[in-house]
C-alpha cells in the first residue's frame, strides 16, 4: 500500500539527551520518515533532518494508549489546520460578516457631525487663552491652522500638522494636551522629537475622518514624521460607544502578530494598539477576536480589498481590551490526508481511545522553536544569569534558516555592525531587532538589551523552560506508574474546591511572536511571569493511600508543576525528575543566582497542568479524495462566498422562476463510521458551528475510483493550554518532529513538495 518510490531517513536528534536513568529502552532516540525521492535534494532534506527539534529531547516520549498507529499527513495544506478561538462565554468565533453593521455607521457619523459643527464656530476666546499659555507664535501658528481647516473645501489638498514650539517642560506640554482636548476637539495633539534631546514638540492634526474625503491627511508615512498616528490623543469619541472596536480576524497561514502588525501597518497606528487572546499556529486557517483602540470599522472593513490572506469583519464596539488568556481554548478542525492503516477498525479504535482516554498535555514542539536554538536552552541561560550568552544564542547565526536571514546574522557575526543588519533582518524577527536597536543605544548592556524583549516573547524563553522540566516529568510519571490508576505521591487538586480552573500558556498552537513594533531599551515593561491567574497552593495535595482506597481521584486528576515559588511537587519519585534536570543545566530550583526578577525561577510564581487531556466534543469521521488541492474542510470564508452566492442565486431565480439544483460533491462523501463520542462540555456549540453535527451519507459515489486516496477530518476543542498536535500525536503514534519544515518550507524543494512528506506511524521510535 506504500509508494515504492520512496525510502526511509532517520532523523536523528544532535540536541543534549535526556538523562540516562530515566531513559528507556523502548524509546529510542529516531523517527522513520519517507520522502519522495523525486526532486529532492537527499542532502539538503539530512540537513533540515538535523535542524529540527526533537521531541525525545523535550521530553517527549510516552503515550497513553498501546494501540498501534497508522499512517496520515498533517498540514499538507494550512487548510487542513483549522482553529476557531472559542470565548470566554463558550462561543466559538468564526467569521460570518465582511461588513459594518448600520448601527455603528450611524452612531460614528453622529459623532462626525457633531465635531464638524464645531469647526464652524468662532474660536477667538479660546485663542487668546491658549496665547496665555502658550505664547504669541505658537497661537498666532494654531489661528492660521484653524482658519485652514474652517474655510478649506473638501476636495482642496491635504491639510498637514503643525508643530508647536519646542519645550522641555513636561507639566506644561501636558497643560497643552489638556488644553486642546478640552477647547479643540476636532483637533488631536501627540509629543514628538524636538531639536535636542531634552526639548520635545507638540503636534497638532485635524482628527482624522473630520472630512469624509480626507480620511488620510497624509499620503505618505514619511510626511508624519517617525511617529505613526493613533487616535490615542483624541477626547471626542461618540461617549455611546465602547472606546475599542472589537473584530474577528481570519487569517491563511500568517500568525497573528504578523496579521496585527500589517493592519496596523496600513491603519498607520502601533501594533500595542491592538488586544488579543492569544496568538494562533500560522500554518492553518485561523479566526480570533481582537480589538482596536478608537478606530472606526468602516476604516478596517476598507482594507478587506487590500489584505491578502486576512480578513476582517463581525465589527462591534466594547469597553475593554482584549488581553491575553481571556478565552477558554480553541476549536480544531484537523484533516488528515493520505490516511493509510492496517484496517478501518484500526481508525476507529484509535479516534474512539483519544475520545475516551485522551493524550498526555504536552508541551508541543512550537513551544521550544524549530530552529537549531530551542528557546528553552535560551531560557536556561537567563535562570543562570548569563545575558551575553543568552543574547548570542538569540543573534548568532544557525542551521535551516531562509537564505536572507542567515546571511543577515552571518554580517552581525562578522562585523558587529548593527545598522547595516537591521536593514537587513526581516521585520518578523521581533526579539532579534529589539536586541539590535537596544544596543545600538546601550553598548555591551546585555541585560538591558534582553528587556527591550516584548514582555510575552522574552518570557517566553523561561515559560519554555519550565515546559521542558514538565514534559520529562509527564513522560516519567507515565513510564513508571502507567496511565491508569493514581498512586501515591501523586498531586491533585482538593476534591469539592469550586475554584478550580485550568491555568494556561500564552497559546496552544503559537509559533515565534512577529509584529512591527519599535522597542526602546529605556522602556522595557515589567512582567509578573505569568499572565493568567494561579490556583493557591492550598488546593493542591499529595495523594494519599486513603484516597486511593476510597477512590477519591481519578488519573484525569493527577497534574504536575511548572516550576516556581508557589508550587508544591509530588512526593513521589517524579519530583526527583525536576531537580535533577534542572542541576544537569546547573539550576538550582529553590534558589536563585541572580537577582533579576523576571529571569529568577525563586521570583516566578510557577503553575500546575493536567497530566492528561481528553478532546472536548470530539467528532471525526473519514473521507475519499482524488485531488489532495482541494481543501477538505470549509472554511469561514468559504461559508461567507457561498452564503452569498446563495442569496445572489435565489434572487435571480426568483426573477428568472428557475428552480434550485443542488449538485452533490461525490468526493466528499463520508466512509459507513463516524464517531459518537460527545463527552460534556461547558463550549455552548450550536451543531452549525461544530459543522460536523449533521448527519452524513454512508456511501461513496465511487470509493473504488482509481487514484482515491482516504482523510481522516477530526474537529475536537481543547483548553488554550494544549496542543492539537499532541493529540495527533497520540492518534498516529508518530513523532511530531519531522512533520513540518523548518521555517515552513524546505530549501531544496517548493512547499508543496515538502508536504508530501510521508510519516510512517510507530509506537517505539
Amino acid at each position: 500500500m506504500w509508494c515504492p518510490s520512496t525510502l526511509s531517513l532517520r532523523c536523528f536528534s544532535f540536541l543534549k539527551p535526556y538523562p540516562s536513568s530515566y531513559r528507556n529502552s523502548n524509546y529510542r532516540k529516531t523517527t522513520t520518515a519517507t520522502i519522495p525521492i523525486a526532486g529532492c535534494c537527499l542532502n539538503s532534506l539530512m540537513e533540515t533532518a538535523k535542524t529540527t527539534t526533537d521531541e525525545f529531547n523535550v521530553g517527549i516520549f510516552s503515550y497513553v494508549s498501546q494501540l498501534p498507529g497508522f499512517h496520515a499527513i498533517l498540514k499538507q495544506r494550512y487548510s487542513d489546520f483549522i482553529v476557531n478561538e472559542v470565548d470566554k462565554d463558550g462561543i466559538v468565533v468564526h467569521l460570518t460578516s465582511l461588513e459594518v453593521p448600520p448601527q455603528i455607521v450611524e452612531a460614528i457619523q453622529e459623532g462626525e457631525k457633531e465635531i464638524l459643527n464645531q469647526i464652524g464656530k468662532s474660536y477667538t476666546v479660546e485663542i487668546e487663552l491658549f496665547r496665555s499659555l502658550a505664547g504669541d507664535s505658537d497661537a498666532e501658528r494654531l489661528e492660521a491652522f484653524i482658519t485652514q481647516v474652517a474655510t478649506q473645501s473638501e476636495d482642496n489638498s491635504y491639510i498637514y500638522p503643525i508643530i508647536l514650539s519646542p519645550n522641555s517642560d513636561k507639566a506644561h506640554r501636558t497643560a497643552i494636551h489638556n488644553f486642546f482636548k478640552e477647547k479643540f476637539k476636532f483637533l488631536v495633539t501627540d509629543t514628538v522629537d524636538g531639536p535636542d534631546a531634552s526639548r520635545k514638540c507638540i503636534r497638532v492634526r485635524l482628527k482624522s475622518g473630520v472630512h469624509s474625503n480626507r480620511v488620510r491627511n497624509f499620503k505618505k508615512l514619511k510626511d508624519r514624521g517617525d511617529q505613526p498616528f493613533d487616535s490615542r490623543g483624541s477626547n471626542n469619541w461618540p461617549q455611546h460607544l465602547g472606546k475599542f472596536l472589537r473584530f474577528h480576524l481570519y487569517k491563511e497561514n500568517k500568525d497573528t502578530h504578523e496579521a496585527i502588525g500589517l493592519i496596523g501597518k496600513m491603519l498607520g497606528i502601533q501594533p500595542r494598539s491592538f488586544g488579543f487572546a492569544g496568538t494562533k499556529d500560522k500554518r492553518s486557517v485561523s479566526t480570533q477576536r481582537v480589538t482596536v483602540f478608537k478606530q472606526h470599522a468602516s476604516r478596517l472593513a476598507a482594507l478587506n480589498d487590500r489584505l491578502i490572506g486576512i480578513r476582517v469583519g463581525n465589527f462591534c464596539h466594547v469597553t475593554e481590551k482584549l488581553l491575553l488568556g481571556q478565552l477558554l481554548g480553541n476549536r480544531f478542525t484537523i484533516t488528515l490526508q493520505g490516511v493509510v492503516a492496517d484496517s478501518e477498525d484500526t481508525i476507529k479504535m484509535s479516534a474512539d481511545s483519544l475520545g475516551k482516554r485522551g493524550f498526555i498535555n504536552y508541551f508541543g514542539l512550537q513551544r521550544f522553536g524549530i530552529g537549531y536554538m530551542p528557546t528553552h536552552l535560551i531560557g536556561a541561560a537567563l535562570l543562570r544569569g548569563e545575558w551575553k550568552s543568552a543574547v548570542s544564542m538569540i543573534l548568532d547565526p544557525r542551521e535551516g534558516e531562509r537564505d536572507v536571514v542567515r546571511k543577515a546574522r552571518e554580517y552581525y557575526k562578522e562585523s558587529g555592525d548593527i545598522e547595516g543588519t537591521l536593514r537587513q533582518l526581516p521585520r518578523n524577527l521581533i526579539a532579534e531587532r529589539a536586541i539590535l536597536q537596544c544596543m545600538k543605544k546601550c553598548p555591551g548592556n546585555y541585560l538591558q538589551a534582553l528587556k527591550a524583549i516584548p514582555t510575552t516573547l522574552r518570557m517566553m524563553y523561561v515559560h519554555s523552560y519550565q515546559s521542558y522540566l514538565w514534559n520529562h516529568a509527564a513522560s516519567v510519571r507515565v513510564q513508571k506508574y502507567g496511565t491508569d490508576e493514581v498512586v501515591v505521591g501523586d498531586l491533585v487538586y482538593f476534591k469539592g474546591d469550586d475554584t478550580e480552573r485550568e491555568t494556561l500558556g500564552v497559546n496552544s498552537e503559537c509559533e515565534d511572536d512577529s509584529c512591527d513594533d519599535m522597542y526602546d531599551c529605556s522602556n522595557s515593561d515589567p512582567t509578573s511571569g505569568t499572565h493568567h491567574p494561579e490556583r493557591k497552593n492550598t488546593h493542591v495535595k499529595a495523594a494519599t493511600a486513603e484516597d486511593i482506597s476510597l477512590g477519591n481521584y481519578t488519573i484525569d486528576d493527577v497534574i504536575l508543576p511548572l516550576p516556581g515559588s508557589r508550587v508544591s511537587y509530588p512526593t513521589n519519585d517524579i519530583a526527583k525528575v525536576y531537580h535533577d534536570l534542572a542541576k544537569k543545566d546547573s539550576i538550582n530550583l529553590a534558589e536563585s543566582v541572580h537577582s533579576i526578577k523576571e529571569f529568577s525561577i525563586t521570583s516566578i510564581t510557577g503553575r500546575y497542568r493536567r497530566v492528561f487531556q481528553k478532546p472536548m466534543a470530539l467528532e471525526w469521521e473519514l473521507l475519499l479524495y482524488t485531488d489532495g488541492s482541494i481543501p477538505l474542510a470549509e472554511m469561514d470564508l468559504e461559508k461567507i462566498a457561498k452564503d452569498k452566492s446563495k442569496h445572489l442565486f435565489k434572487e435571480e431565480k426568483r426573477a428568472n422562476g428557475n428552480e434550485d439544483k443542488n449538485p452533490s460533491d461525490c468526493m466528499r462523501q463520508p466512509m459507513s463510521f463516524q464517531n459518537d463520542i460527545h463527552p460534556s462540555t461547558d463550549h455552548n456549540e450550536t451543531e452549525d458551528e461544530r459543522g460536523l453535527g449533521k448527519s452524513q451519507s454512508n456511501s461513496f459515489c465511487d470509493s473504488t475510483s482509481q487514484g482515491a486516496q482516504m482523510a481522516l477530518k477530526l474537529s475536537f476543542t481543547l483548553p488554550a493550554s494544549s496542543y492539537a498536535t499532541m493529540a495527533i500525536r497520540e492518534l498516529l503514534k508518530t513523532s511530531t518532529s519531522c512533520l513540518s519544515p523548518t521555517q515552513g518550507e524546505c530549501q531544496c524543494v517548493n512547499v508543496g513538495t515538502w508536504s508530501k512528506w510521508q510519516i510512517y506511524g510507530s509506537r517505539n521510535f
